[in-house]
């Protein structure tokens, strides 16, 4: 085994403080919130029960996935007509330019904080 799976295996927490496994490594009975979501549960409050880590090779530092129990997991909550209405506001918000109040059919650059148009307009200038 590679010295990077000695590193990030650490299955009793001695060294992090929660049980820590290699990626892809994981016990049965244990997800992340992505795995969760998908089989249609949510964390429901619980604490984190491990970790998966994984040496970054770009960033040369780690990665690292919190896993919680599966028979703590609490079924994800449905959408309220409520909720849909502050999603709908929130995207129109995301597409409308705050300088000229035109709403565009896509999310305007976060970076520029405005259209194209203004952000064109504000460097001529």
């Amino acid at each position: 085994m590679s010295a990077a799976f000695g590193k990030c295996y650490d299955p009793h927490g001695a060294r992090y403080g929660v049980p820590t496994y290699p990626w892809k490594y994981a016990p049965d009975g244990l997800a992340t919130r992505r795995q969760l979501r998908a089989r249609g549960l949510r964390p429901g409050g619980q604490d984190i029960a491990a970790q998966l880590m994984r040496q970054n090779r770009r960033a040369g530092g780690v990665s690292v996935a919190y896993l919680y129990r599966e028979d703590l997991a609490r079924p994800v909550r449905p959408m309220t007509s409520r909720k849909w209405g502050a999603l709908a506001l929130a995207m129109l918000a995301r597409r409308t330019c705050p300088k000229c109040r035109i709403t565009y059919s896509y999310c305007l650059p976060r970076s520029l904080g405005m259209c194209l148009l203004c952000a064109s307009a504000d460097r001529a200038a």
